[in-house]
């Protein structure tokens, strides 16, 4: 790929970055393939192409995808009725809104909730994707207990409210490729000085791996910015508002992720806090390679209402 290639390619995902944030921003508004192409300075042809090169997902598919996935959230973590959630998420009514859930996860909205009583648990939203059968209630109290112990003796949690945080980022599609991000973030941040040990690196996380197949979540590779910075290609800014949020501290190895984040919800669900429309976001504060043991000094952030 020529110098010219690389820097056609860093232009578009920087266009189709600001498409992501229009679309999360609007979801209840109009989404036609016309009204968001223009968003990106494409005509609808190209940026046809253009989206489905970089999500593998046309724009149709994406929008209905987020509008879905975006309402099982806040069906798992909000005391909010169906009707209400269709209208916010742009569907023409209950009806329209519940067969095209069913269609996705296989129940209906009501189902889906109740077979999630504790409203965060993996184990009974797999069986709508996967085909799995849910365990029966016995294990699945016993899998909510030992979360809850899990959570007792590695984190510490604090109920913090934080200042804005203006970042630099790169976006990833798919955990696979988060790697390459912060390698590409990195690449543009280190010569102009925005790298050095006190440097926080921060990623934000778009879709839940609860209700998103992991190669369609989409994440933020990012650095915390202290100074205005000119940006280029597919590097863009960002900012994380200002905001109460439970923090959890964990010392942790790499396995232990999503062990961790399922375990911090279950925490805010029995704790009676509520999440907040605003994403959820990882703060690192060392190289894991450096530890004695290849753990990673983490922050887990929950935005809460």
């Amino acid at each position: 790929m020529t110098e010219k290639d690389k820097e056609i390619q860093a232009d578009y995902k920087n266009r189709i970055n600001r498409v992501f944030e229009f679309i999360d921003q609007n979801l209840e508004s109009d989404l036609s393939l016309n009204a968001v192409s223009e968003i990106a300075f494409f005509s609808s042809f190209h940026f046809h192409r253009v989206f489905k090169f970089v999500t593998e997902q046309t724009l149709h598919e994406y929008v209905k995808r987020r509008r879905i996935e975006k309402s099982a959230s806040d069906l798992l973590h909000k005391n909010i009725t169906a009707t209400e959630i269709a209208h916010k998420y742009g569907f023409s009514d209950n009806s329209s809104f519940s067969r095209a859930f069913k269609k996705y996860f296989g129940v209906s909205p009501t189902e889906f909730k109740n077979q999630n009583p504790n409203r965060f648990s993996k184990i009974r939203q797999l069986k709508s994707k996967n085909g799995q059968e849910y365990p029966d209630y016995e294990k699945y109290i016993c899998v909510i207990n030992n979360l809850k112990n899990w959570i007792k003796m590695n984190a510490k949690i604090e109920i913090k409210e934080m200042s804005k945080m203006d970042l630099a980022y790169v976006s990833s599609i798919g955990p696979h490729n988060l790697e390459n991000a912060y390698a590409k973030l990195m690449q543009w941040a280190t010569p102009t000085g925005l790298m050095n040990d006190q440097t926080k690196m921060i990623t934000i996380y778009h879709d839940s791996f609860k209700v998103t197949e992991a190669n369609k979540v989409r994440m933020t590779a990012s650095i915390l910015l202290d100074k205005p910075v000119e940006t280029i290609g597919e590097i863009g800014l960002t900012t994380i508002e200002a905001g109460k949020f439970i923090v959890g501290n964990f010392e942790i190895g790499l396995n232990e992720f999503e062990k961790s984040w399922t375990g911090l919800f279950v925490w805010m669900n029995e704790n009676g806090y509520k999440k907040a429309d605003r994403e959820p976001f990882e703060i690192y504060y060392n190289n894991f390679n450096e530890h004695p043991e290849r753990k990673a000094i983490v922050d887990f952030c929950i935005p809460i209402e």
